[in-house]
């Protein structure tokens, strides 16, 4: 499964970015889990949002209410949008996708280790 990102950049905080990650149409199904981690410097990879099988949302406490988690089943895209950005949120962002073996994606919070297909990262700089 190959997933590509776009969409980092740099910004100043208060700022928004979109980051985007473009995957095979089978994806967007209700058998695998798709998401956002993000390692910052000298910090270990966290989840940042997690979108599910019956389009559930999971998001860690540190950007609930600031970042949005989205699929678009018509261009095979997951999106984050990230508002009200802050220093903190300096990381590198990956795109993540977790296929289940039985049933649909109904568990949001497994941790990073337990996805089998990564994106290359985009960095997001966040300036203050």
């Amino acid at each position: 499964v190959q997933l590509v990102e776009a969409g980092g950049g740099s910004v100043q905080a208060g700022g928004s970015l979109r980051l985007s990650c473009a995957a095979p149409g089978y994806v967007f199904t209700n058998k695998y889990c798709m998401g956002w981690f993000r390692q910052g410097p000298g910090k270990e990879r966290e989840r940042v949002a997690i979108f599910g099988g019956d389009e559930s949302t999971n998001y860690a406490d540190s950007v609930k209410g600031r970042f949005t988690i989205s699929q678009d089943k018509a261009t095979n895209i997951l999106s984050l949008q990230m508002d009200s950005l802050k220093p903190e949120d300096n990381a590198i962002y990956s795109c993540a996708a977790r296929r289940v073996l039985v049933g649909r994606c109904t568990v949001l919070t497994r941790p990073a280790d337990d996805y089998n297909y990564w994106g290359q990262g985009t960095q997001v700089t966040v300036s203050s």
